[in-house]
């Protein structure tokens, strides 16, 4: 069963189209990779999904219903959560509170309870402290709680923002290039926490440019090239895919 499905996207800017009948599938806890040269499409794909830009075409459904329209909050709250390209994860905050922030998004508590401080909001806070705590030790930034995150080395950086998406209760995560500027251990280390996050039942859509990861990561793959879906499959497929070959030939990909 699908959870995501991309029916037929098609989005222009003043002319200029930069997805063109995209359509593709992501089944509940696989990990799917959406890769393609420069320019492809990849971030337009991932800001319609979540709601950032509306498509001159098409639909995005998510179980079962359609969620064009909707506003990147209201598709955030049906657990579609995603990470940027470019990392500034409330730099002037620790990490610690940081990911508290992200874990505020999920509180039940009404405005009268929280002005009160009743026993139920003292609750549902200490709930929070020891979420956050957990996410700490599963991303590894334990050590660093105490930060703050504009100090964090940029691999550490990525870190923290998966931790604060991971925070909001993601059920499909989309991480947005999450081994930019890391070091081969560093992305070996990336690539450990994804499965991880998969083997609690989480969804994820990626993209990224390093093809090894991909390979390493992806149960499927979908490529696009200037906004169109040239291939999709398993990496072994994707890898003998000549017009794929043809698409990333001399990019940096």
């Amino acid at each position: 069963m699908a959870g995501l499905e991309v029916r037929d996207v098609t989005i222009e800017f003043g002319g200029l189209i930069a997805l063109q009948g995209l359509t593709f599938d992501v089944a509940e806890n696989e990990i799917v990779a959406l890769i393609g040269p420069n320019g492809a499409g990849k971030t337009t794909a991932f800001n319609v999904i979540t709601g950032f830009l509306s498509p001159t075409h098409g639909r995005v459904v998510y179980n079962g219903k359609n969620i064009v329209g909707l506003s990147a909050h209201q598709i955030a709250s049906k657990g579609l959560i995603r990470t940027f390209q470019k990392t500034n994860v409330f730099s002037s905050v620790s990490v610690f509170e940081g990911i508290m922030i992200g874990r505020h998004s999920r509180t039940k508590s009404g405005f009268l309870n929280i002005f009160f401080n009743t026993k139920a909001v003292q609750l549902e806070e200490q709930n929070n402290k020891e979420e956050v705590e957990g996410i700490l030790q599963f991303v590894g930034l334990s050590h660093r709680k105490h930060e703050l995150a504009r100090s964090l080395p940029s691999g550490e950086q990525r870190l923290l923002e998966i931790g604060v998406a991971l925070a909001a209760e993601p059920k499909l995560l989309l991480l947005d290039e999450p081994a930019t500027g890391m070091n081969p251990s560093e992305k070996d280390r990336i690539l450990r926490l994804i499965r991880a996050i998969q083997s609690r039942g989480i969804t994820i859509l990626l993209v990224e440019h390093d093809m090894s990861l991909v390979m390493g990561i992806s149960d499927r793959i979908v490529v696009l090239n200037y906004g169109k879906k040239i291939a999709d499959g398993k990496p072994e497929m994707i890898q003998r895919n000549q017009e794929v070959a043809e698409a990333y030939l001399g990019s940096e990909s």
